[in-house]
């Protein structure tokens, strides 16, 4: 049989976490379990086990369920490669070595089972608006897989005053300062007047920010499998 299908073999990375292309994550579980985002994987080989992941604790558990920051997690183990992915949406990965970086909880896809996690309100932040703003921090040793919803950007925030979409923003490294800038303003409609309020974040410090060029994906309702929204569980 002849076929143009050959580019599409599995990679042969032996790598924990290895990209099988832009959109699809290969994990070599024989290196150790991992957690993942629930529904993420696509296909498997091998002797594994899915298991759904504990909440990490009763703060940890008031904390996502107060803020809606996060995503439902599942532990897998076992001896075999998994394939993940979230719809057809770009992964990115990271290697952390004893660092920490804040990332935006819906675009998270996986994490090595040794890295540490907590929600923290975003820096910086003061009044009602800023008090609904939170993100996941990770930190430890290990791999990282994060989505975005098309090709991102990697903005040095110590080359100039950086701002970005609150939910464009979805990684940040260690090092880096946060706040919040907001812009008020009227304008008419066809029914009449109305008002909008528009939040940026500010980034300072020294450090990178990785912004995709989407504000999520539409029709993603909050507290959906897609993570960020009241009354999903992240699991530890």
């Amino acid at each position: 049989m002849q076929t143009t299908l050959a580019q599409f073999n599995e990679t042969t990375s032996t790598d924990a976490f290895a990209l099988q292309n832009n959109y699809l994550l290969k994990v070599h579980l024989d290196q150790g379990e991992i957690r993942a985002k629930q529904g993420s994987m696509v296909a498997y080989q091998g002797d594994v086990t899915f298991e759904h992941a504990g909440a990490g604790g009763v703060g940890k558990f008031l904390k996502k369920a107060v803020t809606g920051e996060g995503q439902d997690l599942m532990k897998i183990s076992g001896r075999g490669e998994v394939f993940l992915a979230d719809t057809a949406q770009h992964v990115h990965l990271i290697m952390l070595e004893g660092e920490q970086i804040t990332v935006n909880g819906r675009n998270l896809l996986a994490i090595d089972a040794d890295i540490d996690w907590d929600i923290k309100k975003v820096q910086g932040g003061s009044g009602v608006m800023a008090g609904g703003l939170f993100n996941t921090v990770l930190k430890g040793s290990g791999w990282v897989a994060i989505l975005s919803d098309g090709n991102p950007v990697l903005l040095d925030v110590a080359s100039a005053p950086t701002f970005a979409d609150a939910q464009a923003a979805i990684t940040w490294s260690q090092g880096v300062t946060t706040s919040i800038k907001t812009d008020f303003k009227l304008s008419k409609s066809l029914t009449g007047r109305s008002s909008g309020e528009s939040i940026q974040m500010a980034f300072g410090g020294q450090g990178w920010v990785l912004v995709q060029p989407s504000e999520g994906r539409v029709g993603v309702p909050p507290g959906g499998n897609s993570g960020g929204g009241l009354g999903n569980l992240l699991g530890g």
